[in-house]
């Protein structure tokens, strides 16, 4: 791997098998599927993809719903493993890929926060120290002994990106969290992201929001049916996007 790169996919595709007929229930499922009369189709959701992400680079990817943008996150960040092809990084990554996800909904904030820490290999002394912080740049304070099944997707967002940037990672991956929220919050997490690019944090963000990624991005990665369409400068990717 080059060590200039943060990221490297050589030729990376993935296939899901989808069931093709619609059952009414578990029972019917294992039935069949024992009896091997199931039928399976193929969907390849990335085909044959490879691209570099350059250390410190402010990566988007766009495209439409079903491209492939949050698989290849998730193939970027290792939570899969692609059907063909490698899929290389370089450093600590600290992945905001699915809202809740290493979070306890029955539990309150207080103790999702340790828990989510030890899901991203951070000490409990770790987390002692730093507890201050997520509650203060989370704006959760006066909810924090609340269960989180009674949070918004909004007040996950803020506690869960509040975590994963308590610390600047080498590798930082944003799928769509900065969707949720108010306007405000949207705003303060794009001044924490700026910061850590100061800081030569590699960023990669997926957003509907064509407008973000323009003014997040200094390169961008045009999805479409799980091929590249275009790559390249993110106005340059931007502009061919709005208008196609």
């Amino acid at each position: 791997m080059n060590k200039e790169n943060a990221v490297e996919l050589r030729n990376v595709e993935m296939h899901f098998n989808m069931s093709k007929e619609k059952l009414e229930s578990l029972k019917e499922y294992f039935l069949k599927l024992v009896k091997r009369q199931l039928h399976f189709e193929d969907f390849v959701a990335v085909d044959n993809v490879s691209f570099d992400i350059k250390k410190g680079d402010v990566f988007g990817i766009v495209g439409l719903n079903g491209c492939g943008k949050s698989t290849t996150l998730k193939i970027i960040s290792g939570i899969l493993k692609p059907t063909k092809g490698t899929a290389e990084t370089q450093g600590v990554i600290a992945p905001l890929i699915e809202l809740g996800a290493g979070f306890d909904m029955d539990l309150t904030a207080r103790e999702n926060i340790y828990l989510n820490g030890s899901v991203l290999g951070y000490s409990k002394k770790f987390m002692d120290s730093k507890f201050e912080d997520i509650v203060e740049f989370s704006e959760m304070r006066e909810f924090l002994d609340v269960p989180m099944k009674n949070y918004s997707s909004g007040m996950v967002a803020r506690i869960a990106f509040a975590i994963a940037t308590v610390t600047t990672p080498d590798i930082l991956i944003v799928d769509e969290i900065l969707a949720v929220g108010d306007f405000q919050f949207q705003q303060k997490c794009e001044d924490r992201i700026n910061a850590m690019i100061n800081d030569d944090t590699t960023v990669i963000i997926v957003s509907h929001s064509i407008e973000q990624i323009e003014r997040l991005c200094k390169h961008c990665m045009w999805l479409e049916k799980g091929k590249i369409k275009m790559i390249g400068e993110a106005a340059e990717v931007c502009t061919a996007y709005k208008n196609s």
